[in-house]
């Protein structure tokens, strides 16, 4: 009799009045039908956050070389990638930071805060002067934007638990896209009074900054994200409120029960009970998972940066001579396979093998890859071409099928260490 009670007022009322986390749950248990704004939403954020991350890399080789601080043209990527890196140094330096927040004040102030930065860092950063304003702007930029960890977390609360692998794939994908869509606006819009001499002069200020365009552009889109992220709903539960007169009920009844039976084991926010006392870092699924993603994503930076620079170094050091816009428009046609593979084949493959095995073949199958590119260099013209494009699009469909993996087994660990 008991427990018919219990049940009867958990499907009845198990929420906390002027909870942002319980008020988006509930709202869950209405909605029917795909989420197809929450994906958008959670897309377009996602999308935001990793468009400045590459969109220096097909000009970063021109940038330095018009800085003025390399004496030798070998030395340009000695330079280079200390601008590159220093992006990601400020964002390793303050990601835990940015979770620490999310979950004490919410992911919606988190997202909000990230979205500006790029706004106006990636903005500063297109009108640099010199070498020491690209690396600082950048180190800002990475360090104030830091929201891709309560992003997962957001779309794994913002929907139903049939659609939360769906929401984590989006996540990745918006990623993905982002690290080639990005490149593909530098490498077409940089230099654009050389490019476009009929629509802007040299005299303008596209013409005097010539790698602010696409930095401008990207930071309009952040602009306009940042409005529409104004209207998304907070999922952080807030559990400082009395529940209603009935939870008042299943609250003394829990209490009852769980004294009856000695239970004395923590729950997080949202009531669910860790399967063991010990901490998250003692949770190996969830650290194994969080190491190999911590490792691919050193290769898959490092690649995505030596990509631009080895396409446009000159043929006598071993490049492919490519300009900018060679190289927007191979992460161009990269990134459209990749939405095309992400959206129709990928759920398929990774239902029929599971995200490990999935992961594994990627893995390998990227190392064979690489090992092929010293001898695409050996090409030219049109065989060159068809090569390159198929390694570039072969390559991020592997990278991209990785890091999905990684964030399902991540998800996974977490949610059967609290269960």
């Amino acid at each position: 009799m008991a427990e018919e009670y219990r049940e009867a007022l958990l499907k009845k009322d198990d929420y906390y009045e002027n909870c942002p986390g319980c008020k988006v749950d509930q709202l869950k248990e209405l909605k029917k039908g795909f989420p197809f704004r929450d994906l958008i939403s959670i897309w377009i954020v996602v999308l935001c956050t990793a468009l400045p991350i590459s969109t220096l890399f097909p000009f970063l080789y021109f940038m330095i070389r018009d800085f003025g601080i390399a004496e030798r043209e070998e030395d340009i990527g000695y330079y280079a990638g200390y601008v590159g890196s220093s992006f990601m140094i400020g964002r390793a330096l303050t990601s835990v930071f940015w979770g620490i927040v999310a979950d004490r004040y919410g992911r919606k102030p988190v997202i909000l805060l990230g979205t500006i930065a790029v706004v106006i860092f990636n903005t500063l950063f297109g009108l640099s002067v010199n070498f020491w304003m690209a690396i600082i702007t950048r180190f800002l930029l990475g360090s104030l934007n830091g929201l891709l960890g309560p992003i997962k977390a957001y779309a794994v609360e913002i929907f139903r638990a049939e659609y939360q692998a769906l929401g984590l794939s989006t996540v990745s994908t918006a990623w993905g896209l982002g690290l080639i869509i990005g490149p593909a606006l530098g490498g077409f819009l940089a230099q654009p009074a050389e490019k476009y001499p009929n629509l802007f002069s040299k005299e303008s200020l596209f013409g005097r900054f010539p790698y602010f365009l696409p930095c401008f552009c990207i930071s309009l889109f952040a602009l306009v994200v940042t409005i529409v992220s104004c209207w998304l709903p907070e999922t952080l539960h807030v559990h400082n409120e009395k529940k209603t007169s009935s939870n008042d009920s299943y609250d003394a009844l829990e209490a009852a029960t769980g004294a009856s039976k000695g239970d004395e084991t923590r729950t997080d926010d949202k009531g669910r009970k860790p399967s063991s006392n010990e901490s998250l870092l003692k949770n190996w699924p969830l650290m194994s998972s969080i190491i190999v993603y911590c490792i691919f994503s050193l290769h898959d930076m490092a690649y995505t940066e030596i990509f631009s620079l080895w396409a446009e170094s000159s043929r006598k050091l071993g490049g492919l001579g490519y300009t900018t816009e060679d190289v927007g428009e191979v992460l161009a046609i990269s990134g459209f396979s990749l939405l095309v593979f992400q959206l129709s084949l990928y759920p398929y493959v990774e239902r029929i093998l599971g995200p490990i095995p999935v992961a594994r073949i990627a893995a390998a199958l990227s190392i064979l890859l690489l090992s092929s590119y010293p001898f695409i260099a050996m090409l030219s013209g049109l065989g060159l071409s068809i090569l390159i494009n198929c390694a570039s699009i072969m390559k991020n469909v592997f990278s991209v099928s990785i890091v999905t993996g990684m964030f399902i087994l991540q998800n996974n660990a977490v949610v059967k260490f609290f269960s």
